[in-house]
């Protein structure tokens, strides 16, 4: 039930998180610096349930201090760049094409956990990352179909393009990365190390954030956005405040479901959110759901299809091998005590 529930985390905010994004430069939002920021700004959020969690037994093995704090810096700026990334591509790309090209990450992923997780890449994993690279080609040679938004600058469908993949290899590398970390570093799965890890890594992304928001100059444009904000300024500190809390909430039940799990499982359930984000599009952008994104999310589901398939695979072949076990955490059921009798 803990795994529904952070995979249900992942699909609610990850799915809300980018229809509101796309929100705010549809009514007026301009600043990437400030769309950075909803991605990783709510991290102080975290503090509250950090708190409140039970303080970890005296014997618990503790990392060095300066190794975790080399971590949380990498991962930290890692992840302030690939949410400006995101950022600029979310704003060049209709909602409903950025989220289909955004599910190539699974495909990246597959790659980064196998070099760094040593993830095994099977047949239908392969199978996976080709049909999701051929769906996000399809949409690169159908460009020219997508006229579906005018908020979406003209000439910048190519660029938004190569910035959406790019930002997915950069975001799957990252995911491999807290896998190993939890694996080879902090060995240990607990809520308390999960939400230290979300907390500092976010704290480190939020000040690249600030620090490029003032070196831009473009804190100066805000109280002008607000003001020319189509929406009212009430409804434009909400669009922020709620894109932010999304993303701590989607940010949360991923790197739960690293912990417990791996980083292309918690891909993998990013992925569901595919055929969401482009029907919500339709229904409040005015995105147009073209015969070629149709094609391009068949493709993507199936790709989805093929590694869930996979992972119930190695479910029954662990189950056959070593008793019964949960598919998803590994954990023994009481069926594995056979008596001697």
């Amino acid at each position: 039930m803990t795994v529904v529930v952070d995979m249900l985390m992942v699909l609610c905010g990850g799915t809300v998180g980018t229809l509101l994004g796309r929100l705010y430069y549809n009514s007026g939002g301009n600043s990437k610096w400030v769309a950075t920021l909803t991605q990783s700004g709510g991290a102080p959020l975290l503090a509250i349930p950090l708190l409140l969690t039970p303080p970890p037994p005296a014997e618990e093995r503790q990392p060095a201090a300066s190794t975790m704090a080399a971590i949380y810096v990498g991962i930290g700026v890692l992840l302030g760049f690939d949410n400006l990334t995101y950022a600029y591509a979310l704003q060049y790309l209709p909602v409903s094409t950025f989220s289909l090209v955004a599910a190539t990450q699974l495909g990246f992923n597959a790659v980064t956990s196998r070099l760094i997780n040593a993830q095994r890449f099977t047949a239908l994993i392969a199978n996976s990352v080709v049909v999701l690279t051929f769906a996000a080609a399809l949409l690169a040679v159908g460009s020219s179909s997508d006229a579906t938004s005018s908020s979406v600058p003209r000439g910048k469908y190519p660029l938004g393009f190569v910035l959406t993949l790019a930002a997915s290899a950069l975001f799957a590398l990252i995911l491999s990365l807290f896998e190993a970390a939890f694996a080879r570093v902090i060995r240990a799965r607990t809520v308390r190390w999960v939400l230290r890890m979300q907390l500092h890594t976010n704290l480190v992304a939020t000040a690249v954030g600030v620090v490029g928001l003032f070196a831009s100059g473009d804190w100066r444009t805000l109280p002008g956005e607000m003001a020319a904000f189509r929406l009212g300024r009430a409804r434009y500190v909400l669009t922020l405040v709620g894109t932010a809390v999304c993303w701590q909430a989607a940010a949360v039940g991923t790197v739960r479901l690293i912990a417990r799990v791996s980083s292309l499982f918690a891909n993998v359930t990013g992925t569901v959110a595919l055929p969401l984000v482009p029907v919500f599009a339709v229904a409040l952008f005015g995105d147009r759901m073209t015969g070629i994104k149709a094609v391009a999310m068949l493709m993507a589901v199936w790709g989805f299809l093929s590694y869930v398939y996979q992972h119930y695979l190695d479910g029954q072949r662990v189950a056959a091998a070593e008793g019964p076990e949960c598919s998803f955490c590994g954990a023994r059921t009481a069926s594995d005590t056979v008596s001697p009798a």
